[in-house]
């Protein structure tokens, strides 16, 4: 029996600090959206939605994985690769859009 300590509240808070970063970054980019019109400016706000939602997801499999009794398996390779498309779309979407 291994002993995890808090691995798993420091997981999760981080999960959820970042989810809450992407969050405010999403809500700056609707705010611009609005401001601007909504013509092509809707798609970094859709790609930057998509990629909160992806976060809360992952850190949520992350914290219940390290919260049971066996030691957890590696994150999933695609959804790895998936969560760094989507931050880089994203980075990419905030420079096309300025």
């Amino acid at each position: 029996m291994s002993d995890h300590g808090a691995q798993a509240e420091r997981t999760g808070l981080a999960w959820r600090r970042t989810a809450l970063a992407a969050t405010a970054c999403t809500l700056l980019l609707l705010h611009t959206a609005a401001r601007r019109g909504w013509g092509t400016a809707v798609i970094p706000v859709a790609v930057a939605g998509a990629m909160v939602i992806v976060l809360v997801v992952i850190g949520s499999i992350r914290e219940r994985a390290l919260r049971g009794a066996e030691t957890p398996k590696p994150l999933n390779p695609i959804l790895a690769v998936t969560t760094s498309t989507l931050v880089v779309a994203t980075a990419v979407a905030l420079i096309a859009v300025r």
